[in-house]
């Protein structure tokens, strides 16, 4: 295998998973990212750890996950703990807005 051929082949996995992540992304409530990896879930839980004369550390439980890994055989995965002490970043994903609601739908407005 070549050099351009190992390239093209990362490029097309690459593609894959972005194309994976756009078509599963409305699934999800949450974006979540840490210094190692994204992830998108629709729960999370965060529990900061101190212990005496150490750095304050972070439990985080995310459940029914997406992990964006691209050598991950299975990116969906139903629970994921992540112990860091690094930063995190969640996020609210907005839900789209049907902008043609039925009359059945106006009448829960």
């Amino acid at each position: 295998m070549s050099a351009e051929d190992l390239e093209q082949f990362e490029t097309d996995l690459e593609l894959a998973l972005y194309r994976e992540y756009r078509d599963v992304l409305p699934m999800f409530r949450y974006v979540v990212e840490t210094d190692r990896r994204s992830y998108l879930c629709n729960s999370y839980e965060v529990s900061p750890h101190a212990s005496a004369g150490s750095a304050t550390w972070f439990e985080l439980t995310l459940k029914d996950a997406w992990a964006w890994d691209i050598y991950r055989p299975t990116r969906f995965v139903t629970e994921v703990k992540i112990h860091t002490v690094r930063d995190l970043n969640i996020e609210e994903l907005s839900r789209p807005v049907d902008r043609n609601p039925s009359m059945g739908d106006l009448e829960s407005l």
